[in-house]
């Protein structure tokens, strides 16, 4: 007989699938491993098991005891999931952003759920980090998993997923594709496969309001790049230790939009019923698809189960509330991208922040331009325009000697490649005269309200 001593037993193994439709204009061949044939519908479920056995091992958590987490839903149902059949009591704590399905799933199968704050920091005491942190300090034998920096969630993709996806794969996988949270995910896999071959790329996917992406490039821990978003799973105002950002290769970001949209393809075009941070995975294999060739082969991991958000992105009026479903329709708006696309000169003009603003009018009238942003040592951090040189000029007797950083403004606001016209229009007015958007390889591109003007005549 084909059976299992108990659900457990039943985690990992899970199907790689081809992507047909979706991926038909890209030149490589896309995999997806669904994660969602795991018990709990997610990839949670194998570093759940792994941290609660790791803990019995080493004595941290004891017979009768108490699990404690913080979770976004997906790791919190295979802990439940492994103290159902372990004999373990559980308290989650969560965060207001996540969907009702999740918390109700959770309460299904036995456990104590707090709901939590999310435009709190971190360190907030009314935060779902800090909820856990103190609850796990005040009940006696409790043990706070952390997957965030809890190294047995990395050690289990390290060991299952990794393995799993090279073997199905026969070794030939070339581009790894993850939606970064806790950062156990892609750490773990990523170790494992360019431990195999170090040619394979990893490509983490954030989103916008999360610190991955500038920390992977610079190296700065940004609070400025820190604000509410709503897609779920991906995305942090934290860095975990989980996070490995040496194995990982490149950071792109996809919108709340986006993510959504994609989802919602997938179920109708493929028949893959997948969450929030399956849909931004795959928004960023489209984003990146220039990167791809004929011959390479993608992975991209897909986490979880579409059923925990059908009151959210699956819901039409949840997501029409929100501006979201007009993607769904053809637009002929063109985007950031588009624009940039269609630009007659894309060469990026900056002016030094110690150059005078007698140098500043020369490359004005060189370039034939009107404005422009200011940079220090290779950083932007400001703009220059005709208005204010002229306002300099009007103020100061000797304003030509001035340097360029004493009458700067603010830099232009960033828009994503993706947005459309009209909302870079909407940033575009008389005290601000452009904008400024990043491509996949992070050069920058300053869009005037000419540009604009000149995409909608094509």
């Amino acid at each position: 007989m084909r059976v299992y001593d108990n659900i457990l037993q039943t985690i990992g193994n899970t199907p790689l699938v081809k992507l047909n439709k979706i991926t038909k204009n890209i030149p490589a061949e896309v995999y997806v491993k669904i994660e969602t044939t795991n018990p709990g519908n997610s990839i949670k479920d194998r570093m759940a098991l792994k941290m609660i056995e790791d803990a019995e091992k080493d004595g941290r958590l004891k017979p009768g005891g108490t699990i404690i987490e913080c979770t976004s839903g997906n790791t919190g149902m295979g802990l439940a999931i492994a103290a159902c059949v372990k004999g373990y009591k559980c308290i989650f704590t969560t965060t207001d952003k996540q969907s009702k399905e999740k918390v109700d799933i959770l309460r299904a199968v036995g456990a104590e759920v707090h709901v939590c704050p999310t435009n709190v920091e971190a360190d907030d005491p009314r935060s779902y980090y800090s909820v856990a942190k103190n609850k796990s300090e005040t009940i006696p034998n409790s043990v706070w998993m952390n997957q965030y920096d809890n190294l047995s969630n990395r050690t289990a993709h390290y060991e299952q997923t990794g393995p799993e996806i090279w073997e199905q794969m026969d070794g030939t996988i070339t581009h790894l594709i993850v939606g970064v949270g806790t950062g156990g995910t892609i750490s773990g896999i990523g170790k494992y496969l360019k431990e195999r071959n170090p040619n394979i790329q990893v490509w983490g996917i954030d989103t916008f309001g999360s610190v991955f992406k500038k920390y992977h490039e610079t190296g700065i821990f940004d609070p400025k790049e820190i604000y509410p978003y709503i897609t779920e799973g991906i995305g942090e105002d934290i860095l975990p230790k989980n996070v490995d950002f040496s194995v990982i290769d490149h950071f792109e970001k996809v919108s709340d939009k986006d993510g959504a949209i994609m989802a919602r393809r997938l179920a109708k075009e493929e028949g893959i019923f997948v969450g929030y941070s399956a849909g931004s995975a795959v928004a960023g294999l489209i984003q990146l698809k220039d990167r791809l060739k004929e011959g390479d082969k993608v992975v991209i991991i897909l986490h979880d189960h579409g059923s925990r958000y059908v009151g959210k992105i699956f819901n039409d009026d949840w997501m029409r509330d929100r501006g979201f479903l007009e993607d769904e329709k053809k637009t002929s708006l063109p985007t950031a991208r588009l624009i940039i696309q269609q630009k007659e000169n894309k060469e990026f003009i900056a002016i030094s922040h110690l150059d005078n603003l007698a140098k500043a009018i020369e490359v004005f009238k060189l370039k034939e331009i009107s404005q422009m942003p200011v940079q220090k040592d290779g950083q932007l951090i400001g703009s220059i325009t005709e208005k204010n040189i002229l306002s300099a000029i009007l103020k100061y007797p000797n304003a030509l000697e001035k340097k360029v950083e004493d009458v700067m403004e603010e830099l232009f606001p960033e828009v994503n490649l993706n947005d459309e016209i009209s909302k870079i229009s909407e940033l575009i007015s008389n005290e601000n005269s452009a904008v400024i958007v990043y491509d996949e390889n992070h050069q920058a591109h300053i869009l005037t309200q000419y540009d604009l003007i000149h995409s909608l005549g094509k």
